[in-house]
């Protein structure tokens, strides 16, 4: 069915009751009933694999500029994005990832360590929650004096963003940028003496010929931490839910913890930890046979395209031998995350930490887990019982 570029008919309501309840069936759902989909909340959203991948590879209609916000990079097209990109990267390559592998594992077993045995505890609060925290700081060379703030500063952007409420949501905005000024002020005042982390090295990051300015600081900053903290919040509880909901894929990984990277993304791929990313047509298109006009939102359906039967079959089907380059959990084209192989690192490291020193985690009878609401994914409650 094709529709008028002028003014599409909404096709379905993201923030319903039903959609909300359980965003992963409801994506399904719509997948195969009507998988390009409008909203008037959402604009256009792709549900298939091969749509999503269509708009990943084809930057010059799908634009990445979504907000008047500087958003570095991945708020930004080439040839301004192609400028940044390697300047990023460079804060993630494989020798800083794996020197950071000690402090990650001290991190994870301490938090693991501080979990009761033999009672009911909610892992997201607990654990997941606390280990996206302190893990990011950690990285970043932030101070434990952050932990709290920024636990509290995720709570509210989720909440103002889940209602659109841009007057709330620039409040908060504001609020995070404070912090990351003083971080900044803080090392620009110490000079030489500044502590030699990767937030004291973009103070010294040139872009062309130029050193980056605070705004496009805090804006590297900001995507950071935003990313960071959902994503592996979402990602920590969705890995410990899915091993306690099956028993026996728990046993087997704690067999072979070797198998874990392999695990840990077929199961994200199961359940995503980010539900969506955004993008703006800059010219009309054709994609699953809607036709979409110039300089309308689009949104890229991640939990949605990583389980279309049409590439993974049954999608429910755990399986370690799956095309790995088919999983779109880090994203696609010129905006793969660069920061896909610190994630990998970190969240193996605390599954590792969580399996090992442990008999057995497992849901608690009558208690049922609180799935996470848009734009969040995973779950904001999950009662398990550790042996």
């Amino acid at each position: 069915m094709k529709s008028t570029p002028d003014k599409p008919q909404p096709d379905w309501d993201p923030r319903s009751d039903q959609v909300l309840s359980n965003q992963i069936k409801a994506y399904d759902a719509m997948r195969r009933r009507c998988p390009v989909a409008y909203s008037d909340y959402l604009g256009w959203s792709l549900f298939r694999h091969e749509d999503v991948v269509q708009a990943l590879d084809d930057h010059h209609t799908f634009s990445s500029v979504v907000s008047s916000h500087l958003s570095v990079p991945s708020g930004m097209d080439p040839p301004q994005h192609t400028a940044y990109r390697p300047l990023i990267e460079s804060h993630f390559e494989s020798e800083r990832v794996a020197g950071f592998e000690p402090l990650c594992r001290t991190i994870s077993a301490n938090l693991v360590s501080g979990l009761q045995r033999g009672v009911e505890i909610d892992l997201v609060t607990q654990l997941a929650q606390l280990f996206a925290v302190h893990i990011q700081c950690a990285f970043l060379g932030w101070p434990a004096s952050l932990h709290e703030p920024l636990l509290l500063w995720v709570r509210k952007n989720h909440e103002a963003t889940l209602v659109r409420d841009t007057n709330a949501m620039s409040a908060i905005a504001l609020e995070f940028d404070s912090y990351i000024s003083a971080l900044l002020e803080a090392r620009r005042e110490a000079g030489a003496a500044a502590p030699d982390d990767i937030t004291t090295n973009l103070l010294r990051q040139k872009i062309g010929d130029r050193p980056l300015n605070h705004e496009e600081i805090v804006s590297i900053l900001r995507n950071w931490t935003v990313g960071e903290l959902g994503t592996i919040t979402a990602c920590v509880g969705i890995l410990g839910h899915y091993v306690a909901e099956n028993l026996q894929v728990q046993q087997r990984l704690r067999e072979n913890l070797h198998v874990l990277p392999a695990a840990i993304d077929e199961i994200l791929r199961i359940h995503a930890p980010l539900i969506s990313n955004r993008r703006v047509t800059t010219r009309p298109v054709e994609i699953g046979g809607r036709w979409i006009a110039a300089g309308e939102r689009v949104t890229l359906m991640w939990a949605s395209a990583d389980r279309d039967e049409a590439v993974f079959g049954n999608s429910d089907e755990f399986r370690l031998d799956r095309d790995a380059t088919q999983n779109l959990l880090y994203g696609g084209g010129i905006h793969v995350c660069p920061g896909a192989l610190l994630a990998r690192l970190e969240l193996r490291v605390v599954m590792e930490e969580l399996l090992r020193p442990t008999q057995q985690i497992a849901l608690v009878p009558g208690r049922q887990p609180a799935i996470a609401s848009y734009p969040a994914s995973g779950f904001s409650m999950l009662p398990v019982q550790i042996s």
